[in-house]
């Protein structure tokens, strides 16, 4: 039995119905929205983020890549990752429609969440979150991502709806090969977020998620 058939399994007639209304990406998109971003360390798999209302970025964008797989999406994430100990890496759970890539994302800042599938390649799709991903410095960190990891490897472990699925995803996602995004060179030069955009990047942002540096 594959993951997504133990999560459906586990889940009672109204958490189904539920997971059944979130019929397009953006709709997955819109109810992310809604839930808490907490603080803290735990990884909660896509059935506790239904019932608890929390997700962060990870917990968020493997819910996104369950509810998509329920469509009928293959079940794929990048992680987008900053220079180290300046800020937090960043999941992003990828569908493809028309030939191009969109993406679905949990976030603790406004910009970094849904992206429209109008993307060519994921180079593209990620150099839009380049602007928005800033730490509370207001430096741009985003340098690197990753190439995308299909998650049916990880459905053994019932990614779905064990935290131990999870702890292995993540693990797994330290070892995965990156792609510079930008140059050395390029980001030494890189400016400060302005005030304007700082204030709409971290609208609504709680900040016992925030990355401590």
């Amino acid at each position: 039995m594959d993951a997504l058939a133990v999560f459906l399994e586990k889940l009672t007639k109204t958490e189904k119905k539920f997971m059944e209304s979130l019929n397009s990406p953006f709709k997955i998109q819109a109810f992310l929205d809604t839930v808490e971003y907490p603080g803290g360390e735990e990884n909660r798999p896509a059935i506790e983020v239904l019932r608890q209302k929390k997700a962060h970025c990870l917990d968020g964008g493997l819910f996104a890549a369950t509810a998509l797989r329920m469509l009928g999406f293959e079940p794929l994430i990048i992680d987008m990752q900053p220079d180290p100990g300046r800020d937090d890496d960043h999941i992003l759970a990828l569908f493809k429609l028309f030939g191009c890539w969109g993406a679905i994302a949990k976030s603790n800042y406004s910009g970094l969440r849904f992206r429209e599938p109008i993307h060519r390649t994921l180079r593209e799709l990620v150099l839009t979150y380049f602007d928005d991903s800033f730490n509370i410095q207001g430096e741009k960190t985003l340098r690197t991502y990753s190439r995308p990891v299909h998650l049916v490897r990880f459905d053994h472990l019932n990614w779905m709806t064990e935290s131990t699925g999870l702890d292995a995803v993540e693990k797994h996602l330290y070892k995965v090969k990156v792609i510079p995004l930008i140059t050395p060179e390029q980001a030494a030069f890189l400016s400060k977020v302005d005030k304007r955009s700082f204030d709409a990047g971290t609208l609504g942002l709680n900040y016992d998620g925030v990355y401590k540096i």
